[in-house]
């Protein structure tokens, strides 16, 4: 059985900040998503793609970990030991 997961990530800018959310999409994906900020310090000169792909990268980060906790979730049901899952 193949599967595809596809990760939707959606952005809120307003100027000095860049909002990510990362989600998994698909017809057998769990439901989680990772948030991601990137803040612009004063001083620098705007550009949207550096908060885009810092927001997108700690957005998809939380989101790895939130797959890491929901599958050592799983071993615990499963086995009802705790789950050793090294990220």
């Amino acid at each position: 059985m193949t599967q595809h997961w596809n990760i939707d990530l959606s952005f809120d800018e307003d100027g000095t900040r860049t909002a990510c959310t990362a989600s998994l999409k698909g017809p057998n994906a769990p439901g989680v998503e990772g948030k991601g900020i990137a803040r612009r310090s004063p001083g620098d000169t705007p550009d949207a793609k550096i908060g885009e792909e810092l927001a997108a990268a700690r957005a998809c980060s939380k989101l790895a970990h939130e797959l890491v906790d929901r599958a050592a979730a799983d071993v615990e049901g499963h086995t009802h030991k705790p789950a050793d899952i090294a990220m």
